[in-house]
Order: C-alpha cells, then structure tokens, then sequence
C-alpha cells in the first residue's frame, strides 16, 4: 500500500520497482495490494515490477473495497465482487490472484453471498485461496462455513491488540492464518513518528492517536518500547517484529515501506534471537491507558467489524 496509497507524495516508480525486486532477492514470498490502493496503481506496479517472477511469490489482493473518480466504494455485492476482480486481473498482467480478501463487510450484503462469489472465481480458475480482511470472529465462522477461509487479515501490532479478543483464537481453531497489517503501527514503531506533522494525504492525520493532544503522551510509551529495542541490540521495528512472530505459527506480518534499507531491516529479524522474557517485557509498557486516541476515524471504523477492546473509545 505505501508504494501508491494512503501516505502522502508516493515514490518514483523505479524507486518502487527496485524495491519490490530487492524483497524478493532476500526471499520475500508474499506481496500483498488491493484494488483500492490508489485507485488501482498499486496493483499495476505490482504487475509491472515483478510480473515476470510471478513463481518466486504468493500473490494476495482485495476487493469490496475500491476508488472510484477519487471516491471510496465498498461494494460487497457478488457483480460488484466480479466485476472488481477482473480489472484486477488485467491490472496485475496475470489470470490468477493466489490469495483474494474481502477488503472489508459490507453491511448491506450477506458475507456469504460475497463469499459464495469468490467460491465461484476460485472454481473458474481465477482466485486460489479465499480470505477476509478487519472481520469479527462471529463473521469468520459464518464465512468459514461457505467456503473455507485461508486466511484473516487485521491490523496487529504491540500498540494494537484487537485480535486477540476472539480473532486469533478462532483462526488458530479453524486452520486459517492470520496476516498482521501495520505491524510496526503505521511508523510509530519504527520509529519514524515525532510528531503530527505529516504531509497531505498522509491516513495518520485522521487517526485519533497520531495527532496531538493523544500522541504525545503516546510517545511516552513509544520511548519505553525504544528503550527495549535498545537494550535487545535490535531495531524498534524489529522487536515488533520479532513480538509478532513469537505470537503464533500461524501469524505472518506484512511490515509495508517505502525504504529498501527497510526492507532489508525488516527480513533481518529473522536473523535476530530476542530473549521471551524480554518480549514479556512488552506488555506492561502498553499496558492500560498507554496508547490514546482510537485507531481510525469515524468513517474508516464503520467499515470495521473487527471486535473492540474493553473500553475502547471510537472516534466522534
């Protein structure tokens, strides 16, 4: 997503393609887009960059979700379903998405009839694998018994827990693997978050914690968690990293970057062997009230089904 969408003035696209080629050179094997990501650009460089190595990467994209003359549609329905996923096709330059999401639950249309659509492409040949995207437990098990899901994709991270309110729990049950978005929290765990001063059309100036009065004080709680990367010899992005992996075998983040340098921090935290009771010293340090501010605005949580957290507050 960062590459076209959601953060601002996006790089060049040679920048973008010799990213993209450097995650698979160190062994990347999952690259996830989606046709809402900038309108369908991302999906285009996707296929453009590393059309040519489509062997060496599982493929993951969404629907439901899309831009439409500079507009967000969520669209759920099984023609809206169809006719999404193939403009995505002919975006990524293939006949086959290995892995596609419902990006989010249209409240409009019954989660199985969207799935019963994506039943329906994965029998044509189109789709492999189904998944869903910021979904409820209770929504999984209903999609679940339409068609087995592979794979539920939520944010995750230290500073976001909501998945473990059922989500995870349900996955590891039902053999379905959970995908970790903004595992370093959108920056704030990379430590490239020091205030709200971010450029038009960053997401994070409509996110309740990453705008003052809630982010300073969230900060507090960042400079512990940097303290610890500190002393664990690693990155802060990697502790996080590190921390998610440590979760569950069946947890895979998905850290996005615009950075090759990044990039390649990224995959050396497979590299890296942090103590658990380190890791155990995560917890307290977002513990309570630590992190401030809901995750998204208003409009962007009403297209969320993911479960709250005890006390959690929504943006007004």
């Amino acid at each position: 997503m960062n590459l076209s969408h959601a953060y601002g003035e996006t790089p060049s696209e040679k920048t973008a393609i010799a990213l993209l080629n450097r995650a698979l050179d160190l062994g990347v094997t999952l690259l996830d887009t989606a046709a809402l990501y900038g309108g369908g650009a991302n999906e285009i460089l996707v296929g453009k960059a590393v059309g040519r190595r489509r062997r060496e990467f599982t493929l993951a994209s969404k629907c439901v979700l899309a831009l439409e003359e500079g507009k967000r549609i969520l669209d759920g329905s099984p023609a809206g379903i169809a006719r999404t996923l193939d403009f995505s096709l002919a975006r990524l330059g293939t006949d086959h998405i290995d892995l596609y999401y419902l990006h989010r639950l249209d409240p409009d249309v019954p989660v199985e009839d969207s799935v019963g659509a994506l039943k329906r492409a994965r029998e044509a040949g189109k789709i492999g694998a189904i998944g869903l995207s910021e979904m409820s437990a209770a929504t999984i098990e209903r999609a679940h018994r339409e068609h087995p899901i592979a794979a539920v994709q939520s944010e995750y991270s230290p500073t976001v827990r909501n998945p473990e309110v059922a989500v995870l729990d349900t996955c590891r049950r039902l053999g379905i693997g959970f995908v970790a978005f903004s595992p370093v929290a959108r920056g704030m765990l990379a430590g490239s978050v020091r205030n709200d001063d971010y450029v038009a059309g960053d997401i994070r100036r409509s996110m309740p914690r990453f705008v003052a009065p809630q982010l300073a004080h969230n900060l507090q709680a960042v400079a512990a968690f940097e303290a610890l990367a500190a002393e664990a010899g690693v990155t802060p992005a990697q502790l996080s990293l590190a921390w998610l992996l440590a979760r569950g075998d069946h947890i895979v983040p998905i850290p996005g970057t615009r950075s090759i340098r990044h990039v390649e921090e990224n995959v050396a935290t497979l590299e890296k062997r942090i103590d658990p009771e380190l890791l155990a010293r995560i917890e307290p340090i977002f513990a309570g009230d630590a992190i401030r501010g809901a995750r998204y605005s208003a409009a962007a949580q009403a297209q969320v089904d993911t479960e709250l957290l005890p006390g959690e507050t929504l943006a007004t």
